[in-house]
């Protein structure tokens, strides 16, 4: 399936059963810390990317069995509230399937737009991002599409607050040397008391970035942090020393994608495309494959190529 993944085990929701609704890293935002990689397509043009009656086929038949989940959640390799159909695909799940919890995933550019707000009120979570508030830091870390500003953002999120009744847990990503100053981390948490989330998620880095400079922030580092934003409910995400990421994908697609390294195809969109697969599910192996010394990576001007040890 080409818009259903999973399920994964997340951290934060369980087991969830992951929608991708824009085609691979078309977003609004280039994020140095993206784990997807670098964006391809940069825009904030809100179309229908994929028809939600395909999304809605795929979504019947990964949930005719009935499976065990916590939640159906909106994410993948681009910015999900791009795609206009979003909130068709919501409604679709939540009057059929009533008994699963839905979460949306947004880096929030949007949330100035009424129509965006009004697609995504149906689900029961929302997990928005805001990681600066300064244009000169928010554009160092996010490299946003143009005319997208920390102000207009911050605006959408108040707006979504009043409208929303279902949870709203504000996610900021902390990349070292730029948002966690003292004067940045002011500057959300007087943004944090305006949107009123219900709680603030502190994350940081536990896989490579877009940007190999960005790095780890220390279980300490983060501690300190999260006390800025006190007396709101604060929770530091990310992996634990010794956590295992657990793949989003079974061991056959893993075994498909190391032929298609040993018959020397190389990029991780090509191998994708030829075995009909997202291209972020395909990255993820390629590199637990290079980690264990299955596949040699090599990282070139227009991207990473794996090829056979």
């Amino acid at each position: 399936m080409r818009h259903v993944f999973g399920p994964v085990t997340s951290r934060r929701l369980g087991r969830s059963l992951g929608i991708d609704i824009v085609p691979y890293k078309l977003c609004s935002l280039n994020c140095v810390y993206c784990e997807c990689g670098s964006t391809t397509a940069l825009t904030t043009a809100v179309r229908e990317y994929a028809p939600a009656a395909d999304v809605c086929a795929e979504i019947d038949l990964a949930l005719a069995g009935s499976p065990e989940l916590d939640v159906i959640t909106f994410s993948g390799s681009g910015e999900p509230t791009l795609n206009s159909s979003i909130g068709t695909v919501i409604n679709h799940i939540k009057s059929r399937y009533p008994q699963y919890k839905v979460a949306v995933l947004t880096n929030s550019t949007l949330m100035n737009i009424d129509r965006v707000r009004r697609n995504i009120l149906a689900a029961d979570m929302i997990f928005p991002s805001l990681d600066a508030v300064s244009g000169k830091v928010f554009n160092a870390i996010m490299k946003p599409a143009a005319g997208v500003k920390p102000g207009d953002i911050i605006k959408g999120l108040v707006k979504l607050r009043a409208e929303y009744k279902g949870r709203i847990c504000l996610e900021i990503f902390i990349v070292p040397g730029f948002n966690d100053t003292a004067d940045e981390l002011e500057l959300l948490r007087e943004a944090a008391l305006r949107i009123k989330p219900d709680e603030v998620h502190l994350n940081r880095l536990d896989r490579p970035g877009s940007e190999s400079w960005v790095q780890p922030v220390s279980d300490e580092r983060m501690q300190e942090i999260s006390e800025h934003f006190k007396p709101m409910a604060v929770k530091v995400i990310g992996r634990k020393p010794g956590d295992v990421h657990v793949p989003c994908t079974g061991s056959d697609l893993r075994d498909r994608v190391l032929s298609a390294v040993r018959d020397g195809i190389g990029d991780a969109e090509d191998i994708a495309g030829r075995l009909g697969v997202r291209v972020v599910d395909v990255m993820r192996i390629c590199d637990r494959l290079a980690g264990e010394g299955r596949a040699c990576k090599i990282t070139g001007e227009k991207g990473n190529l794996y090829r056979p040890v």
